[in-house]
Parts: structure tokens; C-alpha cells; sequence
């Protein structure tokens, strides 16, 4: 029997992380991906546009006019990966490749998630990020940071 091969937070870290190469964001790629009590897929997403909104008619810059920057337009990975859930969420885990921002807190409190396990938190001096672990814990929804570190997709063409 093998004993290298990789764990389940590698391996559901890893799907977020794939998720993540898909986003046409310059700045952040961020991939989520849910998984049921049974360790089973229900849900993945990246950032990006709405559905048919193109990537090249919206701007993907983070910084002047609101309405200049990709902040009003670009739906996040975990509000994605809710929407492209296959089933009921109740009582399932939530791989994201970067610590959910308060909106997305909401969406993910509000579908019955219980669990987020994150990789990156780079906002967490933010007001926001406070905002968002006040409601994790008054809810009782766990999280925990995991370093997979950078995995290998040498066959992707």
C-alpha cells in the first residue's frame, strides 16, 4: 500500500485550488469547493462574471471609479460554488482557497454550511474579516487555516 499519497484537505484543497485557475481575475483567483458528510463534491466555484457577462466587455482593475473596478460585477467562489451546489448544503465542509469576506460569510451561515477550511487569509486586518469571524462564531460555523503548499498540475494542458 501506498503511503504518499495525498490527504483529504490536500485533495479538497487542491480541487479549490484548480477551481481557482479558471478566474479571469488579474489581481485574485480564488477557487471554493463543498463537500457533503460523505467527503462527496456538491459545489465548486471561482471569481468571475456573471453569466453572460463577458470578461472582456468589464474591468478587472481594483482601484479608482466603483464603477471602474471589477468590485460591483465579480461574483466570488463561495457564493459559486453555493449556487452550482448539487444538493441541500446542510452540514457541509467549504474548501476555499482565500478566507471569505463577510458577504460571502452570510451566504455560507445562511446554507448550512458548517465548516470552512481556508488556505490564505491576506485581509485579515480588515474590518470586514472582524465582521466575518464575529458571525462564524455566533453561528458556530468552524474554520481553520491549512498550508497545502503549491501543488503540481504538470499533465493540465
Amino acid at each position: 500500500m501506498r503511503k504518499d499519497y495525498i490527504t483529504w484537505d490536500q485533495y479538497f484543497m487542491g480541487v479549490a485550488k484548480l477551481s481557482a485557475m479558471r478566474s479571469k481575475d488579474p489581481g485574485t483567483q480564488v477557487g471554493a469547493c463543498i463537500i457533503n458528510a460523505g467527503k462527496r463534491i456538491v459545489g465548486i466555484g471561482y471569481n468571475g462574471l456573471p453569466q453572460g457577462c463577458k470578461d472582456d466587455e468589464f474591468p478587472w482593475g481594483n482601484e479608482g471609479d466603483f464603477l471602474q473596478t471589477k468590485y460591483p460585477f465579480v461574483v466570488h467562489a463561495e457564493a459559486n460554488a453555493i449556487l452550482n451546489a448539487t444538493t441541500n448544503l446542510k452540514g457541509s465542509t467549504m474548501y476555499v482557497t482565500l478566507f471569505p469576506c463577510n458577504e460571502c460569510t452570510k451566504l455560507i451561515i445562511q446554507s448550512g454550511i458548517t465548516e470552512i477550511i481556508y488556505e490564505s487569509n491576506k485581509y485579515q486586518s480588515s474590518k470586514e474579516h472582524e465582521a466575518a469571524v464575529k458571525m462564524l462564531k455566533a453561528s458556530h460555523v468552524n474554520f481553520r487555516q491549512i498550508q497545502v503548499g503549491e501543488l503540481r498540475y504538470d499533465k493540465i494542458t
